[in-house]
């Protein structure tokens, strides 16, 4: 029994046209690889590598002229020690004399002691006071000031400051106008203050010192 072929799975009908299409792919084929150019790439089409040459900069070596270095000091000649024997004499002698009689003349020499100014006070324990106190010195003012004429003649009036030392024995001494108005008004408070009685000193420590002192004198008009 003859097995029966199905027509669709026949392949002869196909043979030919399979045949047809290998030899149409193999011209293609050939024909691409026949008109195909192979171009030569050279390393000088690539572009040039320009490399540029850069000059080193050059530092100039500056020499420095050093002075060359002082000279050492010669060495110190050695100090030379003379060592005396104790036998050899010596020369030169001092004679003293130490024999004087009555016509010697003995030359003296006087020392000054120097004298020292004992300190000046302003502000003690016990301030200087006048005999009496303040209202006896006010008393004294006024009745021995004098007001100069040609002082009133002129209508010159005012305060005088005098300034004095309170000795350690109550004396006055140093008078001086320390702010003064006119001439004639500055000497006659002078003249009054050098004028007063010996005061009662001041004390420091229980001990008399000296001790500067200020006073007004006014000269008023009436």
């Amino acid at each position: 029994m003859e097995p029966k072929k199905n027509p669709n799975a026949d392949l002869e009908k196909l043979r030919g046209t399979v045949l047809l299409g290998g030899i149409v792919v193999s011209l293609l084929i050939i024909y691409a690889m026949i008109n195909f150019k192979f171009y030569d790439v050279q390393a000088s089409e690539l572009g040039d590598l320009v490399v540029e040459e850069v000059e080193e900069e050059i530092i100039p070596i500056t020499e420095q002229n050093t002075p060359p270095p002082p000279p050492p000091p010669p060495p110190a000649a050695p100090e030379t020690i003379e060592i005396v024997e104790d036998d050899v004499e010596i020369e030169e002698e001092i004679e003293i004399d130490t024999e004087a009689d009555a016509e010697t003349v003995v030359e003296t020499f006087e020392v000054e002691e120097e004298v020292v100014e004992e300190e000046i006070f302003t502000i003690v324990e016990d301030m200087p006071e006048f005999p009496g106190g303040v209202q006896a010195l006010y008393k004294f003012l006024g009745e021995n000031v004098k007001y100069p004429q040609a002082a009133k003649a002129n209508g010159i009036s005012g305060k005088v400051f005098v300034n004095f030392t309170v000795e350690k024995d109550g004396s006055i001494t140093a008078v001086k106008v320390i702010r003064g108005v006119h001439e004639l008004l500055d000497k006659e408070a002078v003249r009054v203050v050098k004028s007063f009685p010996k005061w009662k000193p001041g004390k420091q420590r229980g001990k008399s010192v000296r001790v500067s002192y200020n006073i007004p004198i006014s000269f008023v008009l009436k």
